[in-house]
């Protein structure tokens, strides 16, 4: 037999409150760990006045990042 609770007029089981505590717990916890979506960074536009200088500074602009990334 089963333990009943009367919660807002009607009679709820023990075993459903057991299991709305738990997945309410279990929910909370498995939020809190997975912390904030990550955000993709946008660079501003680029305004060359030609292809070839577009493509010298996407190159210039990767190198930059990697060198950055070298050094930490």
């Amino acid at each position: 037999m089963v333990q009943m609770y009367t919660i807002l007029g009607r009679k709820v089981g023990s075993h459903y409150l057991a299991m709305g505590v738990l997945g309410a717990l279990f929910s909370g916890t498995y939020l809190a760990a997975s912390g904030p979506s990550k955000k993709t960074v946008q660079s501003p536009p680029i305004n060359a006045s030609s292809p070839d200088e577009a493509d010298f500074i996407q190159k210039f602009l990767k190198q930059a990042d990697e060198d950055e990334k070298a050094k930490h």
